[in-house]
């Protein structure tokens, strides 16, 4: 009963978290169109380095802007990206019917020469 419980609490952590990061990336834009992820993007892009300077003045730790990284360069189209998974989901399902009969064809020898 008591690893049940525990295993429990682990899954409505995790669920919430999970939960939390949907929502915010829904929250933020990210979900949404090209343009809203890419304007997502470019907010976080000007918020982060200032965020980082201003935890690392609070927590008593210098960090120079040399040291920390660069913002990745990230060029990513969501709808491209999207439109590729369309095209190849549609071309897989246009060729199902086709492959279909093939597989049940060669099923078929099979079980014939099973049966031999």
């Amino acid at each position: 009963l008591n690893c049940f419980a525990f295993n429990s609490f682990r899954f409505l952590i995790k669920g919430g978290l999970a939960g939390a990061a949907v929502y915010v990336a829904y929250d933020q834009g990210l979900l949404g169109s090209g343009t809203e992820g890419a304007e997502a993007l470019r907010k976080a892009q000007e918020t982060l380095p200032p965020a980082i300077q201003e935890w690392t003045d609070y927590l008593g730790w210098e960090v120079r802007a040399a040291q920390l990284p660069s913002t990745p360069k990230i060029d990513f189209s969501l709808s491209a990206s999207w439109n590729k998974g369309v095209h190849t989901v549609m071309s897989a399902l246009s060729v199902a019917p086709t492959r279909a009969c093939e597989y049940t064809v060669e099923g078929w020898k099979y079980v014939k020469d099973l049966v031999k």
